[in-house]
């Protein structure tokens, strides 16, 4: 890979690369891919896998990651019509990625979230309510 497909100027990352950084850290979006990394699911069944998203930003998260070619959408010819979504290519290629953020939080985290079947909010609330410092990788000192 030539070194101006990784940076665009010394020190900047490429076009792509912050596209793709957008599109990952949307919130769900990870959450969604990891759902579909067996198989193909229904839009319900995707919802119970992905987390306590809203039905409406599932429906936009989706949208999003069948416009970047992550997942496509299948409408099944059944009465009444079901729909089922599957990772691309592209999505599958997020594997790796996926495993690579488990081997880091196992080595890295060290409040992990309540376990999804116990307490989907809990899991999730943690991510949001503290942060990890993207430069040292620790959460801030808790305030006294």
């Amino acid at each position: 890979m030539a070194a101006s497909d990784q940076h665009s100027k010394a020190g900047c990352s490429s076009p792509r690369v912050i596209a793709a950084i957008l599109l990952l850290q949307e919130k769900w979006n990870l959450f969604i891919v990891q759902s579909l990394l067996e198989h193909p699911l229904g839009f319900n069944e995707m919802a119970r896998r992905a987390g306590p998203v809203n039905a409406t930003t599932l429906a936009q998260r989706v949208g999003q990651l069948e416009r970047a070619g992550v997942l496509a959408k299948t409408v099944h010819s059944t009465m009444p019509p079901r729909t089922s979504y599957a990772l691309t290519e592209a999505g599958q290629a997020l594997a790796p990625v996926l495993d690579a953020i488990a081997t880091w939080a196992e080595r890295y985290v060290t409040e992990p979230a309540a376990a999804c079947e116990d307490e989907p909010q809990a899991a999730t609330s943690l991510l949001v309510a503290t942060p990890i410092n993207a430069v040292s990788g620790r959460r801030p000192a808790p305030r006294s």
